[in-house]
């Protein structure tokens, strides 16, 4: 597994060339998407018929992991995460051969930039009532509404819109694929934020938008099976990425910890910042066993409702506590942008929040155990 654990390394300079400068102004990175590109990764998890690489979830979530690893703009690898699950991964399990074969190859060569189009500012996490209708007319559908905090929408050239087809309910939502520019069908510029800041997030607006029902995914009304495969997809890959960050953080941590010294001796051997360090050892190895496990059981087919949400939590505020632990053993070197310690920890916030956040993923354990 070590030779896809390490598939990002020949591309760490361009990967993180100018962070600096493309974090100060969130811009994307269009020359780093190359890159990504060239490198094959959108590829992983895709079938070698529309030029993918085979590999299974699991050995998708150590590539993923890799890319943490190696790569410190973690903007472009929560785009690149978002580009492999948000309409590859639902285009491969539930498009007609159609659809696969006119959009797949281009999706996974990075040629199109890819966005799935599910929160509106009504509630992110109230996917089950979605306001964004649709109505079929003859062999189109008609789309009215709006979405909010969409990942890659500002550069997008394909959208997998999720849409209300029906009641409020499981049964009442449909997937529906758009390319940008289709009449009806606009894009708002990126919004401002704290922390994945290359990673471009914006608005979408529907008025009219006609989408043929030859460009539906899934049949009408299986949206939400479509959701629920995606999403265990999206929680496994973008964390496996935050492992790697994590895992990457820890190492460059202990060797400031190693070579600082203050009064005589290295910072590390003084007990204050020595058990910080600990945690942050405890807590990446808790993310890697969590992730670890449920990808497996996510492969093997066996229920992971429990697992999918406590993973999420567990590897998101850990996180977010590491990057935290870290910027207070750096010291005042940790709340300089120049060194980028302080730049992991507002990337690490959004962690708590994406995929559902921590508290609606506490809700949902405690009522899958019966409370």
């Amino acid at each position: 597994m070590s030779d896809i654990l390490q598939l990002m390394t020949p591309w760490a300079e361009r990967l993180n060339a100018d962070l600096d400068t493309l974090d100060s102004g969130a811009e994307f990175p269009w020359d780093k998407w190359s890159a990504v590109q060239e490198s094959g990764i959108l590829r992983t998890p895709f079938d070698p018929r529309y030029g993918g690489h085979g590999r299974s979830l699991t050995e998708t979530m150590l590539a993923l992991e890799g890319l943490g690893r190696v790569s410190r703009d973690s903007g472009l690898s929560f785009s690149a995460s978002t580009q492999i699950v948000s309409v590859g991964v639902p285009l491969q399990r539930f498009a007609d051969d159609d659809l696969k074969d006119r959009f797949l190859p281009k999706i996974l060569s990075g040629d199109l930039i890819t966005a799935h189009a599910i929160t509106e500012e009504s509630g992110g996490s109230d996917a089950m009532n979605i306001a964004t209708t649709a109505v079929r007319e003859g062999d189109h559908y008609v789309v009215n509404g709006a979405k909010m905090f969409i990942t890659n929408a500002p550069v997008a050239d394909l959208f997998l819109l999720y849409v209300r087809t029906g009641a409020p309910g499981p049964f009442g939502l449909t997937c529906l694929l758009v390319e940008a520019g289709t009449p009806g069908l606009k894009a708002g510029p990126p919004l401002d934020k704290i922390g994945l800041r290359t990673s471009p997030l914006g608005t979408l607006a529907f008025e009219e938008l006609r989408v043929p029902v030859a460009q539906r995914v899934g049949g009408e009304g299986t949206g939400f099976l479509v959701l629920d495969y995606v999403m265990k997809r999206e929680v496994l890959f973008a964390f496996s990425i935050t492992l790697g960050e994590m895992t990457r953080r820890l190492a460059e941590t202990i060797r400031f910890a190693k070579e600082r010294t203050q009064f005589g001796q290295s910072i590390g051997k003084y007990q204050a910042i020595s058990h910080k360090v600990a945690d942050m050892k405890i807590r990446t190895e808790t993310a890697r066993k969590w992730l670890h496990d449920t990808g497996v059981k996510v492969e093997s087919g066996q229920d992971a409702a429990v697992d999918l949400a406590a993973t999420k939590t567990v590897v998101s505020e850990a996180n977010v506590q590491n990057a935290l632990d870290a910027v207070r053993i750096h010291g005042g070197r940790g709340v300089l942008t120049a060194h980028g310690v302080e730049r992991a920890l507002r990337d690490s916030v959004a962690g708590t929040i994406y995929s559902g956040t921590s508290e609606i993923q506490r809700t949902r354990i405690a009522s899958l155990l019966g409370l």
